[in-house]
């Protein structure tokens, strides 16, 4: 995990190293677990579809001026977005986790949800849901419990495809700017569309 405390690195290049690595989430209700199959980034200051676009600064994005691997946690709708920063503290650019695909825990995160398939968590509001990622894992490290990434399991792409983010309406240049990645033919992915790899787009 040492890329995401490495402020030399671009954003867009932490977002897609983010891509199969394994998201935990431990609760009293149990452990669950899956691999990042898509990911969004946002580059702060001139970023006009980031949170922290101008340097904007309220209580609700401390965490995003922090040092990399803070987890910055924010609502929409009735939905809990899970975001990671990647740079170094002062610094508000970020990565949004918007998909993954079950590892452990499936049959807790199906309860959660009251659903199976890929439904459970081929979305952002839909994977905090399905792991009980909550308001209070704001502000915490990515690389400790109870909201960490695996330090030892990770997955290989067999290819990152690079698309616009989604949801993201006139913020001119910056609604087509391509700055999400997803793994190739995962049926997890938000939005789902082509044809399904049978190894799931896994090396």
């Amino acid at each position: 995990m040492e890329f995401l405390f490495n402020s030399e690195l671009p954003t867009e290049k932490v977002a897609q190293q983010l891509l199969g690595c394994l998201l935990i989430k431990e609760t009293e209700e149990g452990i669950t677990s899956g691999w990042i199959v898509e990911t969004e980034a946002y580059v702060g200051e001139f970023d006009q579809a980031a949170h922290s676009f101008g340097l904007r600064k309220t209580p609700r994005l401390k965490a995003m001026y922090q040092p990399a691997g803070t987890i910055y946690i924010y609502h929409m709708h009735t939905h809990t977005m899970l975001n990671i920063v990647a740079k170094e503290a002062g610094n508000p650019q970020g990565i949004l986790i918007r998909a993954v695909e079950p590892f452990s825990g499936v049959e807790l995160m199906e309860e959660r949800r009251k659903m199976t398939g890929i439904n459970v968590t081929n979305g952002p509001g839909k994977l905090t849901k399905a792991m009980g990622i909550t308001k209070d894992d704001y502000g915490t490290s990515i690389s400790e419990a109870p909201l960490y990434l695996s330090p030892k399991e990770r997955r290989t792409p067999r290819q990152i495809l690079t698309t616009p983010r989604i949801g993201i309406p006139n913020k001119g240049k910056w609604t087509d700017e391509p700055l999400r990645f997803i793994v190739a033919g995962n049926p997890y992915v938000s939005r789902k569309k082509g044809p399904i790899d049978l190894d799931f787009g896994w090396q």
